[in-house]
């Protein structure tokens, strides 16, 4: 499988203003990190919103990374049939063959019969596209709901999108997804964690950790995963507490990618 970044590498530096960087972190900065640590996938996610690029932005971004030779993939939020078929639109200008949706937004948590609803109002534009719709297990959804949403509708044209910490917020572990939804996966997002027993003893706080140095068992995901030949790419997510000021903390962030790749080159092409 090949390594990938995403704008949820560098969530910090995708949203901080500094002085050291008043324009903040653009698209040509994460795509020439790429390019220069020879990474050649790419995903945009919700925290960088593709529609909202204006004038030439969108050509510029796709020209730039065809002459770094790296494949873009694109991400949005919001499992609404308007915001689809836009992002559908704009994966097939910038030649993803997937969109990654997390279904919720905000206050829109819409229950599973009408989420099956409105997969199914997509999947004319699905297929006439060639684009495949890659949910992400985000909190709520249980991993064999999940499963039923997509044999509902289509298993073809909507896989998973498959993050290694946010069925946490679900109540299930990575040891407990991975054999429900591996067989379903076009991507897999590492995101390491540690869970750690607050001073109290009243609960636990989980965490993230640079890619090899917490809980997440990558080796035996790794593994797992490629029993199954849909899943081409492997997206590093980093998810770190902030620090005290804004310089140290996209900082640290640098730090923690810098490590997480070098960790995830051993088992990624």
């Amino acid at each position: 499988m090949h390594l990938g970044l995403s704008t949820y590498t560098f969530p910090y530096h995708v949203e901080t203003l500094t002085k050291a960087a008043p324009e903040g972190f653009s698209f040509a900065d994460m795509l020439q990190f790429a390019y220069a640590n020879k990474i050649k996938y790419f995903q945009f996610g919700d925290n960088y919103p593709l529609h909202l690029l204006t004038g030439t932005a969108l050509d510029d971004l796709g020209r730039l990374a065809k002459q770094k030779n790296i494949h873009l993939q694109v991400g949005t939020r919001g499992l609404f049939f308007e915001n689809i078929c836009s992002y559908i639109s704009i994966a097939q200008k910038l030649e993803s063959e997937f969109l990654r949706v997390v279904i919720d937004d905000g206050n829109y948590h819409p229950p599973v019969e009408e989420v099956i609803r409105i997969i199914k109002e997509l999947l004319p534009v699905l297929k006439q596209s060639c684009i495949t719709l890659a949910i992400e297990n985000h909190d709520r959804l249980k991993a064999k709901t999940l499963v039923r949403i997509i044999e509902a509708t289509d298993p073809e044209l909507v896989a998973i999108c498959l993050d290694t910490a946010n069925s946490l917020g679900a109540g299930e572990g990575i040891a407990e997804i991975a054999p429900v939804l591996l067989p379903y996966t076009v991507n897999l997002h590492v995101k390491d964690f540690t869970i750690a027993r607050v001073n109290h003893k009243m609960g636990f706080t989980v965490s993230g950790a640079p890619a090899g140095e917490g809980m997440l068992d990558i080796g035996w995901l790794m593994s797992e995963c490629s029993k199954y030949k849909r899943c081409a790419t492997v997206t590093l997510e980093t998810w770190m507490n902030r620090e005290s000021t804004d310089e140290q903390t996209l900082a640290k962030e640098m730090d923690w990618i810098n490590k997480s790749i070098k960790y995830l080159n051993n088992y990624t092409q």
